[in-house]
């Protein structure tokens, strides 16, 4: 990476007006990324959504890795149905997590990543990439092609606070190696911790009712989903579902987000992170402005 540190710092400032930026998500995994997706779509006035990778992932939901990724790249192509954008560019991303810290996973994502970004100016107006799933899609691209490292910031929600006692979190547990590249090779990086920072962005049966229910056909698919999820996960009445992908995507939507410059911790193989301060610096959020986020999610998601 040739970036200096003025410029490293520069470009993890929290961006103004249009950016160019693309989304990497495990889509089917939960209902978030689909929030994230259709609230990135629906905020043209901050953001120009070049394309979208669907990310890996292994659950209840999949066999694999592979046909996480498979049913993410159908799910996207749902939601953007539902959001009347059929013709974006979607790539099918790894089929695979990294074997190892120096070995890439290639795909359509990571390579259309590559090219994407190598066609900037190293100089000029990096790409912002939104992700919101395992980082593998990102790693690998950073592997095929480290320059990129100089005209990308990447915006990442995985891991868990740094203060939490553990990084058992889904998104870094299921690729720490990709993880370890995004953190160790010095690409500007804002993350988004989920327990003990993002995990206070959650809505409520009631708010989805109200906000949402009956305003299009987008948004009583998400209500639906995001209902049944709840449901199925909670025995009680008053239950509350966290969307904290919305999180990530909001980096660019506006001023949500409150942050700290921090150097970039290893996340470790035993469900640790370590800490150097030799290390170069990554923007951690800490705080998460719920109620004013909350409203320009519903409102844009509405059509208000």
């Amino acid at each position: 990476m040739s970036l200096t540190q003025e410029q490293l710092l520069r470009r993890l400032e929290p961006p103004t007006g249009l950016v160019d930026a693309v989304l990497d998500t495990d889509t089917f995994n939960e209902i978030d990324d689909q929030f994230a997706l259709s609230y990135l779509i629906r905020s043209p006035e901050r953001v120009n959504l070049q394309a979208v990778y669907a990310a890996p992932f292994w659950n209840e939901k999949s066999e694999g890795p592979a046909d996480g990724m498979e049913k993410s790249y159908e799910e996207i192509l749902r939601v953007l149905a539902l959001l009347g954008e059929e013709g974006r560019s979607v790539y099918k991303g790894s089929a695979a997590y990294l074997p190892d810290e120096s070995t890439p996973v290639d795909s359509p994502a990571a390579r259309d990543l590559v090219r994407r970004a190598m066609a900037r100016p190293a100089d000029g107006a990096p790409l912002y990439v939104v992700a919101i799933g395992a980082v593998t899609n990102v790693a690998s691209a950073l592997l095929l092609e480290p320059a990129i490292a100089d005209r990308i910031v990447v915006v990442w929600l995985g891991g868990n606070a740094h203060h939490w006692p553990d990084t058992k979190e889904f998104n870094l547990s299921q690729d720490v190696a990709a993880a370890r590249v995004v953190f160790g090779c010095g690409v500007p990086l804002i993350q988004l911790p989920c327990m003990g920072v993002v995990s206070a962005f959650t809505v409520t049966g009631p708010e989805l009712t109200h906000w949402l229910s009956g305003k299009n056909a987008l948004c009583d698919y998400l209500v639906d989903v995001t209902t049944k999820e709840a449901e199925r996960g909670s025995s009680l009445p008053t239950w509350s579902r966290v969307i904290w992908d919305v999180t990530a995507a909001s980096w660019l939507t506006g001023d949500f987000v409150r942050t700290a410059l921090v150097h970039s911790p290893i996340p470790e193989y035993d469900n640790h992170y370590a800490f150097d301060a030799r290390r170069h610096f990554i923007r951690c959020a800490y705080h998460i402005e719920r109620d004013a986020l909350a409203w320009d999610l519903f409102r844009k998601l509405a059509g208000e």
